[in-house]
């Protein structure tokens, strides 16, 4: 009997813990396939000089394209957008293509090379022009280089850098 308590009393030790912190080894993803952004299509309702139009933007991912690359090695296919202004007849008033080589005498040699067109929104009416936004960036970051485009009642169109942003989220009336 002292035997078997013995053996109980010895198999109830608690082993030493070991402070060693054992995680598992970071590694690197190797990259996927090159990334692209969904294709898109919005359209927008807009009285401008008094008149009814439709803003039309569509957004393709677009294979002809140089893609981009980040420091990972990930690629990503750049983005070409068509921007269409149409009258309340169904005519088309202004039909233009835009690609991030539309910017590039605007954005810096960086975004020129590691930068896709990201975004291009209509913003607002103003006076004779409808005004665009526009992002150029480095994909899935923050970083990225804000524009505005502009189209007149004659079809012309003017492009600046933003310098006007709205980082609060709401809209303040003028």
């Amino acid at each position: 009997m002292a035997a078997t308590a013995l053996l109980v009393l010895s198999g109830c030790k608690e082993k030493k813990q070991s402070q060693d912190i054992i995680a598992p080894k970071y590694e690197a993803k190797a990259p996927q396939a090159p990334i692209r952004m969904e294709n898109k299509v919005t359209t927008r309702d807009v009285k401008w000089l008094g008149k009814d139009y439709k803003v039309e933007i569509s957004r393709v991912a677009d294979d002809s394209l140089a893609m981009v690359q980040d420091d990972m090695g990930q690629k990503f296919v750049d983005n070409r957008y068509t921007v269409r202004i149409i009258r309340a007849d169904g005519s088309v008033f202004f039909n233009k293509q835009f690609t991030k080589a539309s910017f590039s005498s605007y954005i810096d040699s960086d975004f020129q090379k590691t930068g896709i067109l990201d975004a291009l929104t209509f913003d607002e009416v103003d006076g004779n022009e409808l005004e665009f936004a526009v992002s150029v960036s480095h994909p899935q970051t923050d970083e990225y280089f804000p524009l505005e485009l502009s189209v007149t009642n004659f079809g012309d169109i003017s492009i600046k850098r933003d310098s006007d942003l709205d980082t609060s989220g709401t809209e303040e009336e003028d």
